[in-house]
């Protein structure tokens, strides 16, 4: 790379916690950032499901250098044992960071495409030596480009929610639904959203946490004064086992188990309808404008007159479609960090933190990191984004030791970067906390994974 190029900004695509942790990692090298973040405010995806509390801590969600560039503006770091909403994190932590990096920080910019410059996918002569192309679009329409010597995306798995087809793609007239679907949890304190669901039959297709946060939130809906008559229908793809519900008081993670409790008792109190080994094949409006679903082989429910699709998330790659990405076929992960992730094999507190060595591609100095990085694995952990960037930064400033040293120290069964129900003190109480409360702590090093002790 010459001269002229390291005298280039790192560009770091979203600003949200890996992102805004990137660049604070960055400029404790001397080396500059440029973030385009697509939103008109930080963490404008987190700001989305403003309405969850995290199953983290804010001792667990907070990043070393970024507390570094905070700490003169007066900043106080929350209490480090209470637990976050998303609001909370994108207001008192995100923003605040955003607003210390000041310039550097560009909002409404969404990034359009990635390229070396004058060099297209094919072409290898010279390509390591050209510096970044990056194309973004600015909230008024207007296209613009800047030149980068690296390239970091941070820009998460949100904007890309998988469909209710069982196949992976969209059911047959899911589109045509759209304005009964929503991809969401939703926020069952806010009025019109409310009212949405508020003596409705609601289809929740999904067997993960977000489902079961959201049949939890809807059986409360069902027992309030303006709730009556609501009810939901839950589509599982497999059937129900032992293992459906989670650990339930037996879970190593308590917060956890209380999750997958709430949304077994809305099924044992009445409050939802399970429907298993259900593959959504077709959308059907009806007569009556309810929908219905179809599933393989014609099976057929009931009209509902809402879905809520809750079957995970997966990586926008549009726009980095001339870059060389070493993605696993599967995972849409980066290879070396694929085994490592894979939901078949892990969980939250079986990951290890890793760096730039799991990072790196075929195209030099472009790395995937936070939520992105893994993929379509729901296996993410909150602080390892955080080491990873960390990694990348040590490594672009030429400090290879650094970049392959682990310097992270995890609670025993990891920290979990999903979201449960602790909308109530009580519960908080009950259950010690959020995911991964476990007191105790291993220091992970550059070694094998550790041994399974609990998922999140």
């Amino acid at each position: 790379m010459s001269e002229t190029t390291t005298e280039l900004p790192v560009v770091v695509i979203g600003a949200g916690p890996a992102g805004l942790a990137a660049a604070a990692h960055l400029l404790d090298r001397d080396i500059t950032p440029l973030i385009l973040e697509a939103g008109p405010f930080a963490g404008a995806a987190v700001r989305e499901w403003a309405h969850v509390r995290l199953f983290s801590r804010w001792g667990e969600l907070v990043d070393p250098a970024a507390e570094k560039l905070l700490a003169p503006t007066g900043w106080t770091r929350p209490a480090e044992d209470t637990y976050p909403s998303g609001g909370d994190w994108a207001e008192r932590y995100l923003q605040p960071l955003a607003d210390v990096l000041g310039e550097q920080v560009r909002y409404g910019a969404r990034v359009t495409g990635v390229s070396r410059t004058g060099r297209d996918r094919v072409v290898d002569a010279e390509r390591d030596t050209q510096p970044f192309v990056v194309h973004y679009e600015n909230a008024d329409g207007r296209e613009q480009r800047l030149f980068a010597r690296a390239v970091i995306d941070a820009s998460g798995t949100w904007s890309t929610p998988s469909p209710a087809g069982g196949s992976g793609i969209a059911a047959l007239g899911e589109k045509a639904a759209a304005d009964r679907i929503t991809y969401r949890v939703p926020d069952l304190k806010d009025p019109a959203v409310r009212a949405r669901y508020a003596g409705k039959r609601t289809a929740v297709v999904g067997s993960g946490a977000s489902a079961f946060t959201a049949l939890a939130y809807l059986a409360d809906l069902a027992k309030s004064e303006d709730g009556r008559g609501t009810h939901a229908t839950w589509i599982l793809r497999r059937g129900i086992s032992g293992s459906t519900f989670g650990g339930g008081e037996a879970d190593q993670l308590p917060a956890r188990g209380a999750l997958g409790l709430a949304a077994k008792a809305a099924v044992d109190d009445g409050y939802a309808d399970a429907v298993t080994g259900f593959r959504t094949d077709t959308i059907e409006k009806t007569d009556d404008g309810r929908v219905a679903l179809v599933g393989e082989g014609g099976r057929r429910l009931d009209p509902v007159d809402e879905i809520i699709v809750l079957t995970g998330l997966r990586p926008d790659l549009s726009f980095l479609d001339e870059l060389r990405l070493g993605l696993d076929e599967r995972l849409q992960a980066p290879v070396e960090l694929a085994p490592l992730i894979d939901p078949n094999q892990h969980s939250c507190g079986t990951v290890y933190p890793h760096g730039v060595n799991e990072l790196s591609h075929p195209e030099k100095d472009v790395y995937l990191v936070g939520m992105k990085s893994y993929g379509r694995a729901p296996t993410f952990l909150a602080m390892t984004g955080y080491e990873q960037v960390r990694s990348v930064a040590a490594h672009l400033a030429g400090d290879q030791e650094a970049a392959e040293r682990v310097e992270l120290t995890l609670p025993e069964t990891g920290v979990c970067g999903g979201a449960g129900l602790f909308d109530e003190p009580a519960a908080a109480e009950e259950t010690g906390g959020g995911c991964c409360a476990a007191p105790a702590t291993l220091t992970i090093g550059a070694a094998p994974a550790p041994a399974s002790t609990g998922g999140c």
